[in-house]
């Protein structure tokens, strides 16, 4: 895309130049470094989906430009075990005894082909991120720690520990010693401190404290694998380290030579902000309140490891439509999977982009997914006419392609809508779905249901997965006779008519204007005329008739659409008066 639609509303160019100017500034000629974190604990929600797509159009945005840049994605996979997730198929309460463990070193749900829990929930993000068109350089975090590349940060991180200790106790609400609460910073609006409490950002651990002194490191038990550990001594000159573990294990380990531990996350990112040069990381809400790890975070990486804090804005949440805000410690939260089984991936990535980071949104798995594919399909004309805002064309763009090239999409994209109401009519049945689909624009008919692919597979999924049973379209077997007896004479006037056009409409925009056409005539007025409310409720009660007499409900797909599905003959059959 070009740099001349680089405007005020698209808020993914103001962040690319802010960024590649943070990196001239910082590091001349190297690759500039966005950054992403993910803790694979449970199912990688559509909300933690932010974490990744914000950079992503960032980084693709100065990759049009020309720049290099690489996307780091930290999955962050040597975190704490911390609880067994609601709702997660294959796991039950036994899984507890693992509580306190590296992800990697807890068993993956029973009947995974994954090795360990990690890699489990891992899979299907890699998977939606490829779908995605998302490009990013993994790091495991059990790799880093387990292999030792992070000993030195580990070492100096231990070697400062005062430092950190002094920067972290600005922030604590209780006092280290007694565990009381501390007055308040008068910096701190109390209001802000709950407010951050309430959110588990200002409740993270930051390190063992204690007789000993504070720690910023914490191993993983050698016997029970578990962090439930305490250190007890350090050594600077010789690094020699002892610790304790509520299972009653103890050891005494040379942390020069020793890589079953981690750093605590208040320090841990920081650190990697330094050791990877990270110029561009956004953060969630609960990252940016007060005495949070971002905040926080920013004083350590300056003060302790001599970096510099990332740029990036504080991203607002992602809802569903119908549900509150998403917890990844909740089950049953949809993920960027789920998503793509009812959404092709360019109207996934444009939910995203057309949203400034800061502002709220919600995905649609409920009807109000037709209404978005249409908004979709409004601007893609929009886009072909010419007559697109600059900053819609931007947002656009960025969904539809990334700087490698276009992203897959259907050859023919038939409205979201009608491809679901047909494919609820034929129950997915193939013959029947091309009939009606060849039969929408005689003019230009479709050969092929691969034309409409994947559309039609979203829409199909959509309808079988989303709606439930008593919304679903059961066409009428034999005539409503009761219905049809009780009829007054315009009721009957109104079918005669509706049956007597059917042959000279037959495609979906003819069959638009005769249901919308029959009362027009009725009232006197020409199929063109402009409607008064006395003739919308006059449509209203003969598309409800004709809903009742078609699928035995006073509502439904599409008249013109359900005309088509039901098919001329069968029409005539449970309309005859």
């Amino acid at each position: 895309m070009a740099q001349a639609q680089s405007t005020e509303a698209d808020w993914v160019s103001r962040f690319a130049d802010e960024v590649i100017a943070e990196s001239e500034r910082r590091a001349p000629g190297k690759p500039i470094v966005v950054a992403s974190g993910l803790s694979p604990s449970g199912p990688v929600h559509l909300g933690n989906l932010r974490e990744v797509m914000t950079p992503h159009l960032v980084a693709d945005e100065i990759r049009r430009r020309g720049h290099q840049v690489r996307h780091v994605l930290s999955w962050d996979d040597y975190d704490r075990y911390r609880k067994v997730p609601a709702g997660v198929a294959g796991i039950d309460e036994s899984w507890a005894e693992h509580i306190g463990k590296p992800l990697t070193s807890v068993p993956a749900p029973a009947g995974s082909a994954y090795p360990n829990w990690a890699e489990h929930f891992k899979a299907a993000m890699v998977e939606a991120l490829a779908e995605l068109g998302v490009e990013y350089d993994p790091i495991s975090q059990t790799e880093q720690y387990t292999s030792g590349v992070y000993r030195e940060q580990v070492l100096h991180a231990m070697k400062h520990r005062g430092d950190i200790d002094a920067i972290l106790d600005q922030y604590r609400t209780k006092d280290k010693a007694t565990g009381k609460p501390k007055q308040q910073q008068k910096k701190v609006d109390e209001a802000e401190l709950e407010a951050a409490e309430g959110s588990g950002a200002a409740n993270e651990d930051d390190g063992s404290g204690g007789g000993a002194g504070y720690f910023p490191y914490k191993p993983y038990c050698g016997a029970c694998e578990r962090d439930l550990t305490t250190v007890t001594a350090y050594d600077d000159a010789t690094t020699e380290l002892a610790y304790t573990c509520v299972c009653g294990h103890s050891e005494t380990v040379m942390l020069s030579e020793f890589n079953r531990g981690k750093l605590v996350w208040k320090v841990d990112w920081p650190m990697r902000w330094a050791y990877e040069g990270v110029i561009f990381e956004p953060s969630g809400v609960d990252h940016s309140s007060p005495g949070s790890s971002f905040v926080v975070g920013g004083q350590i990486v300056r003060k302790v490891f001599g970096g510099e804090q990332p740029i990036g804005p504080m991203y607002a949440f992602v809802g569903i439509s119908g549900m509150a805000k998403m917890s990844s410690s909740k089950g049953g939260v949809p993920t960027p999977g789920d998503a793509l089984k009812i959404m092709e991936a360019p109207l996934l990535r444009w939910l995203y982009a057309r949203r400034k980071p800061n502002q709220s949104f919600k995905i649609a798995f409920d009807q109000e997914i037709q209404r978005l594919y249409d908004e979709w399909d409004k601007l893609e004309a929009k886009v072909a006419d010419g007559s697109v805002l600059p900053a819609d064309a931007a947002a656009y763009s960025r969904a539809a392609r990334t700087a490698a090239g276009e992203l897959p999409r259907t050859p023919r994209p038939l409205p979201y809508r009608t491809l679901a109401s047909v494919v609820d009519i034929t129950a997915g049945h193939d013959e029947q779905t091309l009939r009606i689909l060849s039969e929408l624009d005689p003019e230009n008919p479709v050969t092929s249901l691969d034309e409409t692919r994947p559309r039609l597979d979203r829409a199909e999924h959509w309808i079988n997965t989303q709606v439930p049973a008593d919304q679903r379209t059961i066409v009428r077997d034999e005539p409503d006779a009761e219905t049809l007896a009780a009829l007054d004479e315009q009721g009957r006037e109104s079918l005669r008519l509706l049956l007597a056009g059917l042959d000279e409409h037959w495609s979906l925009d003819g069959l638009t204007t005769l249901v919308y056409g029959v009362p027009k005539i009725q009232a006197g007025l020409e199929p063109d005329a402009k409607p008064t409310p006395e003739l919308k409720v006059a449509q209203r009660s003969f598309f409800a008739l004709l809903y009742q007499l078609l699928v035995g409900r006073d509502t439904g797909p599409r008249l013109p659409t359900l005309l088509l599905a039901v098919g001329a003959d069968r029409v005539r059959k449970l309309l005859a008066v």
